[in-house]
């Protein structure tokens, strides 16, 4: 940072001139071409969805044939360093366009051509890139059916343009922020999967045991989803009229209602869908809807919070068929070891204690990601931010 300041003392101490970016481009125009014939294999031809965070993605591309692409580029090629914004949609996304990446063609995107000897291109892409800038073309996108911004909005946007020098210095500063910040979300990614595994290992060897197999009709009520209870509120937000939390067929909670259904501590499997078979433990006093099913045991013999256990390491065998879906009969005829009380409650405290560890680290892990994210962002706005340079008359 110290070197920065010396940078700006040095060669701007007045201030820095604020540039328009069509004043910073060799050339600018609209990627917009009349949408060609397509082909099974050719030359990739991408739209705005193709680029983010400064990558031009080849995935799920349409292509065109080597006459096409030659006749719609012959004015306006795609160049290496060329800068792409997605204006329509999903805007203010850019890809900068390696080598590698060429040819290709597309549509929907407008391009700019900057002119190096003004502006260093990743100096540009850390500036246009910034929560300030990105707020500023938000702020002026057209809110129709799909959101798009004009030309204006783009060549007005207004850039601050410090020597050459201060610009690679701050180049230097923010790529190795994120360097830092790649490694660390790799490296808690990487904790999190070795937890997991972990996890799954003992889980398994708990479970080995099938000296004493039972089904699940034999030990427990099996119980269908049907429809939400009319007063209920959807959201993730109870109130002091409706307390009782409403499952649906996933993680989240559909709502709360005023009433419940199930009035102990249960596993819900849902049963229809690309969801078939997840598991999920709910404490008493809820209400599942329709593709769930509840798995509640009939006895003090068998702890809730085992059985949940037991059915995570369980095959779960849908119905064949477009939509994969399990019944109660399915259900009830799964295997499950039954063992004695004590040795349930050991089983429970072990695995208990790993997913508590699983899932302190799957909340730590973005939270982690967003802190550094965010002094990333504080930096980088620090950086980019200028005095700008007053003009006398």
């Amino acid at each position: 940072m110290s070197k920065i300041k010396e940078l700006i003392e040095k060669f701007c101490p007045n201030g820095v001139e604020y540039k328009n970016i069509k004043e910073l481009c060799s050339e600018n125009f609209w990627v917009m071409p009349s949408t060609p014939n397509y082909q099974n294999e050719g030359i990739p031809y991408i739209t705005s969805k193709n680029i983010r965070n400064g990558i031009v993605m080849f995935d799920d591309v349409k292509y065109i044939t080597e006459k096409d692409y030659k006749s719609i580029s012959n004015n306006r090629p795609i160049k290496e360093n060329d800068f792409l914004i997605s204006m329509i949609g999903t805007i203010g996304e850019v890809g900068i366009v390696k080598k590698e990446d060429l040819p290709f063609y597309g549509q929907n995107m407008y391009l700019l051509r900057l002119n190096t000897n003004l502006i260093n291109i990743k100096f540009f892409y850390h500036y246009f890139t910034s929560d300030m800038v990105r707020k500023k073309l938000l702020g002026e996108k057209n809110n129709g059916n799909q959101g798009y911004l004009k030309t204006k909005n783009i060549e007005s946007l207004k850039v601050p343009v410090p020597p050459l020098e201060v610009q690679e210095e701050i180049v230097r500063i923010l790529d190795k922020f994120g360097e830092l910040e790649a490694e660390l979300e790799a490296e808690l990614e990487a904790e999190l999967e070795a937890r997991k595994s972990q996890y799954e290992f003992w889980r398994g060897e708990l479970f080995k045991d099938s000296t004493n197999l039972i089904t699940i009709g034999e030990t427990c009520d099996v119980l269908t989803g049907g429809e939400p209870p009319e007063d209920t509120i959807k959201g993730i937000e109870s109130d002091d009229d409706h307390p009782y939390p409403v499952y649906g067929n996933g993680k989240e909670i559909y709502g709360y209602s005023s009433s419940y259904r199930v009035d102990k501590d249960s596993t819900v499997i849902s049963s229809i869908g690309a969801n078939t078979g997840a598991i999920y433990y709910r404490q008493a006093f809820f209400t599942p809807i329709i593709r769930l099913k509840v798995v509640v045991p009939k006895s003090d013999n068998l702890l809730p919070r085992y059985l949940y256990y037991a059915l995570q390491t369980s095959k779960f065998k849908s119905k064949s068929g477009s939509v994969p879906n399990l019944n109660a009969n399915d259900i009830k005829s799964i295997r499950f070891p039954l063992v004695s009380i004590e040795e349930q409650n050991r089983i429970v405290n072990i695995l208990d204690k790993f997913e508590k560890l699983i899932n302190d680290i799957t909340v730590g892990l973005p939270s982690e990601i967003e802190l550094r994210r965010k002094q990333y962002e504080y930096y980088r706005n620090k950086l980019l931010s200028f005095e700008e340079l007053s003009v006398s008359e």
